[in-house]
C-alpha cells in the first residue's frame, strides 16, 4: 500500500488532504464539484469476487446536496459504511442488516458488505429488488454505483423468486412469477415430481391460484426509511422532483396480490429442492401451520408474566412475518435471552417440536426455560439423553422432545432403550426443529440429523455465526437464510446485556522460562505450558482474583490446558470443572458458586465454553484458550454478559459492571494467537486495552512463586512432565468429553500446515486488526 505523506491513518481509512492522486479508469475527477473525501483502506472482498488489496480511492465519488444528513456510503466494491450517530440509525441498521453482512461495528462507525447470500436472506424475507435498490439511494450520501446496482440485481434475479411451502399437508412449489413454475417445470426431474389432483391430472399447466399472504406492517416499515431526509422534505420528493413516498417494496395501495403453484409429491421434496438449487431458484421453506389439521397441536402458552424484549419480538416477526414460519437463522448475543426465543417459536408453531442441544447441560437449561416461561405440561416434554431415555407419547399427542446432536446422529450400536425412541423420531413429523449453536451442525457428523428428523420448519440460533473453516456459509441452504442478527453494542446501551470491560494483561516472561521456551527441541506441547504457567502470569492472576473477590465479585477462571488449570486452581485454593467432572460434582460446584458468598471463584475448562448458564458471574480471567479460534474468546465473554443486579432494578449503569481479562505471556505464539482470537468481538464493538504495568504490582503483591526457587521448580516440573503421559490422561479424556459437542470442528491446530497468501505491509503490522492502546493499571 502506498501511502502519501499528506494523508492520516484512522482505523482502516484515509482522509485524503492533498490532491487526487488516483483516479477511477475512464472517468474524470471534476475539481469544482463536491466529491467524497474518504478512502478505503483494508483486503476486501469486491463484488466481483476478487479482492482488492490497499487504499482504495473513491473520492470520484459525487456527494449529495443533502448528504449530510444522509447516514450511509456505498463503494462500488460493495462495501456500506453506515454512521452510527445518524438521528435514523436504527432504522438504518434494521435495513442494513437485513440485507448486507455485517464486517464490523464499532462504536461510531460500522462496515457492512454486500454478497449473494445476504441479499438471499433479503428476498427471504420479502424485501425485493427495487426496493434494496431504492432505499439504499435514499440512505445513501452519493449515487449508488451502478456496479452496486448491477449486483444487486444479478444476484436477486432468481433468488426469493419460489418458494415450497407446505400447505394443507401437501407440499407446493409457489411463485408470483408463473414464468418461474414454468421454467422449473423445464426440468424433467422436477416435472415428473409434480402431483396432480383429480382435477388437473394430466395438464400441461393447470397451476392453483391464491391470494399471496400479506407481510406484516413491521417488516415493510423500512419503503419510508429515508424518504423525510430528501430534498423534497416532508412531501418526499427526491432531487429530480420524483415522487418517492411510494416505495416499490410493497403494495400498499389496497390491491391484493396472488400468487400460482403446483403439488409436489412428498417423497420426492429433496429431489426437487436439489434440482431448483442446480437451475440457481433455491427455494425458500415456509410452512403454512395453522392450516395444519393433520398434526396434533401442541398444548402450549405463553405464561402472562412471560415479557419479549424488542430485539426478540424483532427476530420473531422475520419468522412468521407472512403469518407462516420461515425456515432460518437467529443470531443473538450471549445472553440475550435465545432460549426464549425459541420457546416462543414454539409456543406460536403449537405442533411437536424437537430440540437439539450441544450437550447434556444445555437440554436441562432448555427444560427449565420451558416450564418457567410457558404452561406446558411436563410430561410433554422428553429428553433423550445418554443418562434419560424418555418414550414420546404416541403420534396423535404433540410434545417437545430435548435431545443432543450426538445422541440423534450415532451410528454405532445403540442401547436397547433407545432404539424405539430413535424409531419414535424418525416415524414422527415435527412442526418445528429448533438447533440450537447452530454453527455447529454443518459439521459432517451432524448434518445426518437433518435428514433423519423429518421437520417442517428449522430454526437455527446462536451467538456467533463464524467458523474457522468454511462451511458456515453451508447453513443458508441447510437451515435457511439468517432472519435477524442483533448488535451487541446496542443490546448493551439499551441495559439488556452487562457493561463489560476488556482488557489484555501481557506478562512478559520470566528469563528462565523464557530460555527454556527458545529451545528448538522443546516440545510444542511443553513450550505451551512454558507460556500458560509463566510465573509473572501466575501473579498476575493471583493479584486479580483477590482483588475482585475482595470487591465481592465473582470469578471464572478459565483454561483450556487441562494440567496447567489443575495447577493454578490447586495453588489458589478454589473448585474447577473439567471433562472429567462428574454431574454431581459439576451441580455442587455450581451450586456454591452461584449461593455461597465465600465461593468466590471457580476454574473451568472448555466444557465451560457453552450451555452453562452462571448470571451471577461478572469476572473472567482467561490463562489459556484454543489456539485462535474466535467463536471461543465470544462465547466465554458470553458466560458474563447477562445484566446484573441493577440493570435488573431498572438502574441506569454508566460505567462498567463486568470484566474479561486475558493474560498473555508476551514475545511468545500466544501473542498471535491472542490477537486473532479478539477479532470477532473487535468486530462486535469491543474494545481490548493492554495493560502493562499490572504484573509489577503483582510482581510486589502476589504470594505464589515469590522465590527464585519456586520459580525453578514450576519449571523443573514442566520439564520433566511425561508428554505421553500427560496425553493419555487428563488432556485425552478432556478432548473426549469435548468431541462430541463439535464445537471445535475445522478450527485452527498446530498439526495445520503452512499456507502461503498475499497480504499488505499494512496487515503486518496490525492495521487490519485489533489496535492497542496501552493503559496504566
Amino acid at each position: 500500500c502506498d501511502y502519501d505523506s499528506d494523508e492520516e491513518y484512522v482505523d482502516e481509512r484515509v482522509v485524503r488532504r492533498g490532491p487526487v492522486k488516483r483516479k477511477q479508469p475512464g472517468r474524470k475527477v471534476s475539481r469544482t464539484t463536491t466529491t467524497a473525501t474518504t478512502s478505503t483502506v483494508a483486503v476486501e472482498q469486491g463484488i466481483d469476487g476478487a479482492e482488492e488489496v490497499g487504499c482504495l480511492d473513491f473520492s470520484y465519488l459525487k456527494l449529495k446536496k443533502d448528504h449530510a444528513s444522509r447516514p450511509i456510503w456505498i463503494t462500488p466494491n460493495g462495501v456500506i459504511i453506515l454512521e452510527a450517530f445518524s438521528p435514523i440509525y436504527q432504522q438504518a441498521y434494521d435495513f442494513l442488516v437485513a440485507i448486507a453482512e455485517p464486517v464490523a461495528r464499532p462504536e461510531s462507525v460500522h462496515r457492512y458488505m454486500l454478497t449473494p447470500l445476504s441479499l438471499y436472506a433479503a428476498v427471504a424475507v420479502s424485501i425485493n429488488t427495487e426496493s434494496i435498490i431504492e432505499v439504499l439511494n435514499r440512505l445513501c450520501k452519493t449515487e449508488v454505483p451502478e456496479s452496486v446496482v448491477r449486483f444487486i440485481r444479478d444476484s436477486t434475479s432468481t433468488f426469493g423468486k419460489a418458494k415450497l411451502v407446505l400447505k394443507d399437508n401437501i407440499y407446493h412449489v409457489e411463485s408470483a412469477f408463473p414464468d418461474v413454475l414454468r421454467e422449473l417445470l423445464k426440468h424433467p426431474t422436477i416435472a415428473s415430481s409434480r402431483q396432480f389432483d383429480g382435477e388437473n391430472t394430466g395438464a400441461t399447466e393447470g397451476f392453483s391460484t391464491s391470494v399471496a399472504p400479506k407481510e406484516m406492517e413491521s417488516n415493510l416499515s423500512y419503503a419510508k426509511i429515508g424518504a423525510e431526509l430528501t430534498a423534497g422534505g416532508a412531501l418526499g420528493l427526491d432531487e429530480d422532483g420524483d415522487d418517492m413516498s411510494e416505495g416499490t417494496m410493497s403494495r400498499t395501495d389496497g390491491h391484493t396480490l396472488h400468487s400460482v403453484s403446483f403439488m409436489v409429491k412428498r417423497e420426492l421434496v429433496q429431489e426437487v429442492k436439489r434440482c431448483a438449487q442446480e437451475m440457481n431458484y433455491p427455494l425458500m421453506e415456509e410452512y403454512d401451520f395453522r392450516n395444519d389439521s393433520r398434526n396434533p397441536s401442541l398444548i402450549a402458552d405463553l405464561k402472562p408474566s412471560t415479557r419479549i424484549r424488542t430485539y426478540q419480538e424483532k427476530s420473531l416477526s422475520k419468522m412468521f412475518g407472512n403469518g407462516r414460519a420461515r425456515s432460518g437463522i437467529v443470531v443473538l448475543p450471549c445472553g440475550a435471552g435465545k432460549s426464549l426465543t425459541g420457546v416462543t417459536a414454539a409456543c406460536t408453531v403449537k405442533k411437536s417440536t424437537m430440540i437439539l442441544c450441544i450437550n447434556n447441560v444445555s437440554v436441562k437449561q432448555w427444560k427449565e426455560q420451558f416450564t418457567q416461561w410457558t404452561t406446558i405440561d411436563e410430561s410433554r416434554i422428553c429428553l433423550f439423553t445418554a443418562q434419560h431415555k424418555e418414550q414420546l407419547p404416541p403420534p396423535t399427542d404433540a410434545c417437545v422432545v430435548l435431545t443432543t446432536y450426538t445422541m440423534l446422529c450415532y451410528s454405532g450400536q445403540r442401547a436397547e432403550a433407545a432404539m424405539p425412541i430413535v424409531e419414535a423420531i424418525k416415524g414422527r413429523e415435527w412442526g418445528l426443529m429448533i438447533l440450537d449453536e447452530v454453527h455447529v451442525a454443518p459439521a459432517s457428523k451432524f448434518r445426518t440429523v437433518l435428514n433423519l428428523v423429518n421437520a417442517h420448519c428449522k430454526l437455527g440460533l446462536t451467538a456467533t455465526l463464524v467458523r474457522e473453516d468454511d462451511l458456515i456459509g453451508h447453513l443458508n441452504f441447510l437451515i435457511g437464510p439468517k432472519l435477524y442478527e442483533a448488535n451487541w453494542m446496542d443490546l448493551t446501551q439499551q441495559g439488556y446485556l452487562a457493561n463489560v470491560q476488556c482488557c489484555e494483561v501481557w506478562c512478559p516472561m520470566t528469563a528462565e522460562f523464557y530460555r527454556e521456551y527458545l529451545d528448538p527441541e522443546l516440545s510444542i506441547r511443553k513450550q505451551k505450558l512454558m507460556y500458560i504457567l509463566n510465573p509473572r502470569k501466575f501473579r498476575a492472576c493471583q493479584y486479580l482474583v483477590n482483588h475482585h473477590v475482595d470487591r465481592g465479585d465473582k470469578v471464572i477462571l478459565f483454561s483450556d490446558d487441562v494440567v496447567a488449570l489443575k495447577i493454578y486452581c490447586d495453588t489458589l485454593g478454589c473448585a474447577f470443572i473439567y471433562g472429567e467432572t462428574t454431574e454431581d460434582e459439576r451441580r455442587k460446584y455450581l451450586n456454591g458458586f452461584k449461593k455461597l458468598k465465600e465461593m468466590n471463584v471457580i476454574g473451568l475448562s472448555k466444557v465451560g465454553d457453552t450451555a452453562l448458564d452462571i448470571p451471577e458471574a461478572n469476572v473472567i480471567i482467561q490463562v489459556s484458550s484454543h489456539f485462535g479460534a474466535r467463536r471461543q474468546e465470544a462465547q466465554r465473554l458470553g458466560r458474563i454478559l447477562r445484566p446484573k443486579a441493577s440493570q435488573l432494578a431498572g438502574h441506569v449503569t454508566t460505567g462498567f459492571n463486568a470484566f474479561f481479562y486475558t493474560l498473555v505471556s508476551t514475545d511468545t505464539r500466544e501473542m498471535y494467537f491472542s490477537t486473532k482470537r479478539q477479532q470477532y468481538l473487535v468486530d462486535q464493538g469491543y474494545t481490548f486495552k493492554v495493560v502493562q504495568d499490572l504484573v509489577e504490582i503483582a510482581d510486589r503483591e502476589a504470594t505464589v512463586l515469590q522465590s527464585k526457587d519456586a520459580e525453578m521448580t514450576m519449571l523443573n516440573k514442566i520439564l520433566t512432565l511425561d508428554r505421553d503421559q500427560v496425553l493419555a490422561g487428563l488432556e485425552e479424556r478432556e478432548d473426549k468429553a469435548i468431541a462430541a459437542t463439535g464445537e471445535y470442528e475445522g478450527q485452527y491446530t498446530l498439526n495445520k500446515g503452512a499456507t502461503r497468501r498475499t497480504s499488505t505491509l499494512s496487515a503486518l503490522s496490525g492495521a487490519d486488526g485489533a489496535s492497542y492502546i496501552e493503559y496504566d493499571a
